[in-house]
């Protein structure tokens, strides 16, 4: 048995893991991108109740901003919140990263002027997008290559796939 991507509460005995570390990888992401935050006063970070993504990454938003002493929120539909000037907003479904940049096109506002944009999981559309989407993303091909050495070496480990944020304009 291998893992990939999540460890799994519960599951007992001797098997091998390549997982994220929801929590900490996106504290870390957002730290790295501190000096570039600081133009913002407040984060915000899209996560729809209905969403696949871990809790974890809302507990490693939250400790950051209060660590750096962001005002912060969590939301759960774009289409009901008010998009203001000095707000970032991370999305972490693509469906959400559409509705924000239509409701500040909407609005005239500038992606890494007047709002922040950073979305989850790097796809090369999102070098494109509004001249670059800044993105935060597990390195999908590393955890493709640490599970396939875990089956040829026929190891249990449990590994932590690296995690990587790439700036652009967005921000």
């Amino acid at each position: 048995l291998i893992l990939l991507d999540k460890k799994i509460a519960g599951i007992t005995g001797e098997y091998a893991a390549v997982y994220e570390n929801f929590a900490k990888d996106i504290y870390h992401a957002l730290e790295t991108a501190a000096e570039r935050l600081s133009k913002y006063h407040t984060l915000k970070i899209i996560f729809p109740k209905s969403s696949y993504y871990p809790v974890e990454i809302i507990d490693g938003f939250n400790r950051f901003c209060q660590d750096y002493a962001f005002n912060y929120a969590t939301v759960n539909n774009i289409k009901e919140e008010t998009i203001s000037p000095g707000e970032v907003y991370i999305t972490v479904m693509e469906d959400d990263l559409v509705k924000l940049i239509e409701r500040m096109l909407q609005l005239n506002l500038k992606a890494g002027k007047d709002v922040g944009i950073i979305s989850y999981n790097e796809t090369p559309i999102k070098k494109i997008i509004l001249e670059g989407i800044t993105t935060i993303s597990t390195d999908f091909s590393a955890m493709g290559r640490m599970a396939a050495q875990l089956v040829m070496q026929g190891t249990r480990d449990h590994l932590e796939v690296p995690f990587q944020l790439t700036l652009r304009n967005s921000l």
